[in-house]
């Protein structure tokens, strides 16, 4: 069996309920693991030499579009050698973090992780999304049609051009309950959605380790992050 490639992307460190609730999908993952912090550790966001490298002949690159596509290169390997994954992204003002977003920007290249009419590598790999947020956004929720993180980040991931992943997603909410007065009312309900969430993500891995059973093991790479 191949690795699970985790990818963190929480500015809050071991205080995160995005990292908190994959902490529990990764203690029911008896396979190996990759984990890649840019919470911690953010990679640079896709500039002017990593776009032109893209279309520029190798031996023809600049020292700027070398370092752009080495870097590229790395995660792309990276995330192409993963047979599963696990992105814990919290929901900052709506939408994702911009560390997430550079990390997407920076992988998804057409050719080599985006098919675009022709098969997609990732097809059908299986993707959970934890991402924890403040508020509730589900149905008769005040803030409801106002997550701008989950509905693009899934069609992103999933839409059969582009990665075609299996995207499952888990969303703690109401996590400024404890901290905010105004939203300390809804706390049980907080409790509720935490509980089902680190439920939820036992639930995934296992069945996620299930469907992946019979697949044949390969040699893991490991980053330092």
């Amino acid at each position: 069996m191949s690795y699970l490639l985790r990818i963190d992307a929480s500015a809050s460190g071991a205080a995160s309920y995005s990292r908190q609730v994959a902490d529990s999908f990764t203690q029911a993952w008896t396979g190996d693991i990759v984990r890649r912090d840019i919470g911690r550790h953010p990679i640079r966001h896709l500039d002017a030499p990593g776009i032109t490298a893209r279309t520029t002949p190798t031996d023809e690159h600049s020292p700027e579009q070398r370092q752009a596509a080495a870097l590229q290169d790395e995660l792309v390997t990276e995330f192409l050698g993963a047979q599963a994954y696990l992105f814990a992204v919290p929901m900052y003002n709506y939408t994702m973090p911009s560390v997430f977003k550079a990390w997407l920007d920076q992988i998804m290249i057409v050719g080599k992780t985006i098919g675009l009419g022709t098969t997609t590598p990732t097809a059908g790999r299986p993707a959970v999304i934890v991402s924890a947020r403040g508020g509730g956004y589900g149905p008769g929720a005040p803030q409801h049609g106002k997550d701008f993180l989950i509905p693009p980040l899934t069609a992103i991931l999933s839409d059969p051009n582009l990665m075609a992943l299996d995207v499952r997603v888990i969303t703690p909410e109401l996590t400024y309950a404890p901290v905010v007065e105004p939203l300390r009312h809804l706390l049980p309900q907080h409790h509720i959605s935490l509980k089902n969430a680190h439920a939820e993500a036992h639930r995934q891995a296992r069945e996620i380790l299930g469907t992946m059973a019979d697949t044949p093991s390969e040699p893991v790479v490991r980053h330092p992050k």
